[in-house]
């Protein structure tokens, strides 16, 4: 489960925390307020878990929280995209372990559960109003939207010396291991690191990274969101990356590498043999083909070489079709409807696959028509809408 519903044109975040912390905890008095962004990887997909590079970038959609003090123990969530939940409630003296009864709320305490795990017991419980603009189920990030964010309160509340870096790799453990979702670091590092107008190429193996500025001339940033959740902590996600630790193991016996990362696609090619199985060999070459792929392409961005970029993407969106098997129906109608509509430079699934968005680059006097026809095809396809967001890249995590 992710923990944001449908995206709302509401003007003011602040003014809808405000509002739903007044009516649920009885008045708004000293609370503070944070925001942290969701992402959208533009190329690099289910390589992170594989020792390869990504190319995420934070986006201006994201999360919002209004946060004040108690004197005792207890920490209140409440969301406003799930009132009917209503105020959830935990104990912070208390060692947390993940429950169906927080529903969404293990986000954020499995965040309070991993900074008790690294000695910063937090002092005194608190009140919580979360806010959220990421589409449910969009696989743009919204569970490390909110891990990031909650994170971030915490800091900035009680003083804890934590890095982004530190927020990033909390966030990814409280998914990993209170959540159950065995994610990469992607999705966290992207929502930590987030730098307006630019990109972070991220080394996984290493954590080294780099802001890239993204330059679309001319071009829009489009979201098509099929409107088919994904639940990825019961998908096939958990699979694949079992699959992938094979082909390692097995590559391991003939080459001295650590992760897949490490091949390129001719060396992938020498050792290839040892895997028998066919599965296992196309989720190999799909983890080796698309760390190639991102590394290609973010040279192609600081070259001002749009086209390949794009051209780099519509490839990769047909390896985790084809190769890692990762998409669906929905994701692949709207990709080959985006590659046939006029003005888009490329277009592929983004996040972790089995429903969610796709991502595509499409020329500004052609955003319009590029809606009409591909929501047109899609609808008449799927029987249901899909949903377009114009996005821009945003910053990371900060007081507002």
């Amino acid at each position: 489960m992710e923990p944001q519903t449908t995206c709302k044109n509401n003007p003011d975040p602040k003014e809808i925390i405000l509002n739903s912390f007044s009516k649920v905890f009885g008045d708004s008095n000293g609370i503070r307020f944070f925001f942290a962004p969701g992402r959208v990887n533009l190329i690099g997909e289910h390589t992170d878990y594989n020792g390869g590079h990504v190319f995420p970038c934070a986006l201006n959609l994201g999360t919002y929280a209004g946060i004040r003090t108690r004197t005792d123990s207890i920490i209140r969530l409440y969301s406003v995209n799930f009132e009917k939940d209503g105020i959830i409630e935990a104990d912070c003296s208390k060692d947390l372990v993940s429950s169906p009864n927080y529903k969404w709320a293990n986000y954020p305490l499995g965040i309070v559960q991993t900074f008790r795990l690294r000695g910063m017991t937090i002092p005194t419980g608190f009140d919580i109003v979360f806010y959220g603009t990421i589409p449910n189920g969009s696989g743009l990030s919204s569970s490390a939207s909110i891990e990031v964010l909650t994170g971030y309160c915490l800091k900035m509340i009680y003083g804890f010396d934590v890095s982004s870096q530190d927020l990033a790799l909390i966030g990814q453990y409280s998914e990993n291991h209170f959540n159950g979702m065995n994610c990469g670091i992607m999705d966290q590092f992207a929502s930590a690191f987030g730098k307006k107008d630019h990109a972070i190429f991220l080394d996984t193996a290493t954590l080294q990274y780099e802001h890239v500025p993204v330059k679309l001339d001319g071009y829009k940033l489009l979201i098509a969101n099929t409107n088919k959740k994904h639940e990825l902590t019961t998908s096939a996600y958990n699979d694949r990356r079992r699959e992938s630790e094979e082909a390692l193991r097995l590559l391991q016996t003939v080459v001295d590498i650590k992760s897949l990362g490490e091949l390129d696609e001719e060396t992938f090619s020498n050792y290839s043999s040892v895997l028998k199985d066919d599965v296992i060999f196309r989720r190999a070459r799909h983890a080796v083909s698309e760390n190639q792929r991102t590394i290609k392409a973010v040279k192609a961005l600081n070259n001002n070489d749009l086209v390949t970029f794009g051209r780099l993407m519509n490839e990769s969106h047909i390896s985790l079709d084809r190769d890692y098997e990762v998409t669906c129906e929905e994701l692949n109608i709207l990709a080959e409807a985006q590659w046939r509509s006029e003005g888009v430079l490329g277009a592929r699934m983004t996040g972790g696959g089995f429903g969610g968005c796709t991502v595509s680059i499409v020329k500004d006097e052609a955003v319009e028509n590029f809606k009409k026809t591909v929501g047109e095809n899609y609808l008449k396809k799927i029987g249901y809408e899909a949903t377009f967001y114009t996005v821009e890249i945003g910053g990371g995590p900060r007081v507002i």
